[in-house]
């Protein structure tokens, strides 16, 4: 399983490689005209015959692939001549050099916080697109990371302040809209700066989006966006389509994003025989914390797994998100991937439940990078968390603190990549298989059992030889429990703080 999980991951990644994405979306026609691939023209058209000079900005992690793709579709004969200049900012192990466009880094990897560099490779970029003509097109290259990789703090206003309020926020759980938007009132690139300074008659701008619902205001904090809405509700006009002050004329185009990266590991999966019960950029818990993910996706896993051995059919659940962190002053080393499947494992271990042979849960970062750690994300199966059984490793003394890097380092359970080149938020994946059960693990069902006035939690049917190992366990929330044979199904609710058992076949059970 641990195979066809690398293997859906990777080619998650690999379907928003922009090279491959702006190839896809974006061609010459042969009199000059740029039109998107699906026949319809840019609205109003854009005809490079008509233009001068062009010259290509940007930031992000995949800004590098994006340009060399730019460079491709103009050709040696339209980059002579148009001359096409231009700087590109790419975190540390993203640079390559290219024909007519710089690829700069500016940042270290590992670290998503701007830096001196990036402050001068902003401005430089701010020049060079405040001195073009009105014949003249800048195409801004704008995609995941990019917030950190273009920063001009505002006058009075310093990097270092500006860094501590993200860091502020960031550490206290703040999701990626909060942070653009505070980031926004501290730059003067953000929030449509970048579009503003532009004095072109034409802003293109091709956009890899990491933001599940792809608001343009957000990605990247909306260098090219007005700070109004340009497109009124009920406007035909596309979004982030707008004349800017100086008379500027932008359009976006969203090349890829993370549905990109979710259908294609429901299709790797289906490859590999894999029933597919989800695939979705999960909108919903776009705003929700690595606990809750990982809590949700230990909960997803008991209608699959029922599924697959009811059947014999292998399933798999793909979702798309990017969770959020809430770190303690006296925190470890981890990232929100590596903290979903920790939490993961929690909740499954809450229950008493011995880990389902044939169950795997994944969480990676289609970037390569998962907090300030060389990893992508994590995954736990069978051996992973029988090894930190082994260990003793303490699960939930490392949620709490947010250190899931070196207990899953220790397990095996971490997922490295390296850098990707590309960006659009994070790829969650469950697949459960209709492995034999042990005998022990036969023995139990994960039920939901309603028993008021006691918090409902994850519940099991247990035999009743271990029932009262169950009870005396503790789990330490209230809860009730449930006895399953082929021949008899017997029921009780008991409470673990005071151990009492009450009513025997008084609580109804259903299954999760």
């Amino acid at each position: 399983m641990r195979d066809d999980a690398e293997a859906i991951w990777t080619a998650a990644m690999r379907a928003v490689q922009p090279e491959r994405l702006v190839a896809a979306r974006l061609s010459l026609e042969g009199d000059g005209r740029q039109r998107c691939h699906d026949g319809h023209a840019l609205d109003p058209p854009l005809r490079l015959d008509d233009v001068d000079r062009i010259v290509v900005v940007g930031a992000g992690k995949a800004a590098a692939g994006m340009a060399a793709a730019m460079e491709r579709l103009l050709g040696p004969e339209g980059l002579a001549r148009h001359r096409v200049t231009g700087l590109v900012s790419v975190p540390a192990g993203c640079g390559r050099r290219l024909t007519a466009i710089e690829v700069r880094e500016t940042r270290p990897a590992k670290a998503n916080l701007p830096t001196p560099a990036v402050v001068q490779a902003t401005r430089e970029i701010m020049t060079t697109i405040s001195q073009l003509r009105s014949r003249d097109l800048a195409i801004a290259l704008i995609t995941g990371g990019g917030s950190a990789l273009l920063a001009a703090p505002k006058e009075g206003i310093s990097l270092d302040e500006k860094i501590a309020v993200t860091r502020r926020l960031s550490e206290s759980g703040a999701d990626i809209a909060t942070l653009n938007a505070a980031r926004r009132q501290l730059s003067v690139v953000k929030g449509g700066g970048l579009a503003r300074a532009c004095t072109a008659g034409n802003l293109l701008v091709l956009v890899l989006s990491d933001v599940i619902g792809n608001d343009l205001d957000v990605i990247a904090s909306g260098p090219c966006m007005p700070l109004e809405p340009s497109s009124p509700a009920g406007s035909s006009t596309p979004a982030g389509t707008w004349t800017t002050p100086g008379g500027c004329r932008v359009r976006h185009v969203i090349v890829g994003d993370n549905g990109t990266a979710a259908a294609a590991a429901a299709a790797a999966a289906r490859q590999r025989r894999y029933t597919v019960v989800q695939s979705v950029a999960d909108g919903g818990q776009q705003q929700a914390s690595a606990e809750a993910v990982g809590a949700r996706l230990a909960t997803d896993t008991v209608a699959i797994l029922a599924a697959a051995r009811r059947d014999g059919r292998p399933r798999a659940l793909i979702v798309g998100g990017e969770a959020t962190v809430t770190v303690p002053a006296d925190h470890g080393l981890g990232g929100r991937n590596q903290q979903t499947v920790l939490a993961a494992i929690d909740a499954v271990n809450q229950t008493g439940v011995p880990w389902p042979t044939g169950l795997l849960i994944a969480s990676v970062g289609t970037d390569g990078e998962d907090g300030p750690t060389d990893a992508a994300g994590g995954y736990a199966d069978a051996a992973v968390v029988a090894e930190i059984e082994r260990l003793d490793l303490d699960v939930p003394k490392a949620l709490a603190r947010c250190d899931a890097y070196p207990l899953l380092a220790a397990a095996g359970g971490l997922i490295r990549t390296g850098p990707t080149g590309t960006n659009v938020a994070d790829i969650r994946i469950v697949l459960a298989c209709p492995c034999p059960l042990s005998p022990v693990a036969a023995s139990f069902q994960l039920v939901r059992v309603p028993c008021p006035p006691w918090r409902q939690v994850f519940n099991l049917s247990v035999s009743r030889r271990v029932f009262h190992k169950l009870k005396t366990r503790g789990h330490g929330s209230q809860g009730c429990a449930a006895t399953a044979h082929t021949s008899h199904r017997l029921t009780a609710c008991f409470n673990p703080a005071s151990g009492s058992r009450v009513g025997m076949n008084s609580c109804p059970t259903k299954p999760l």
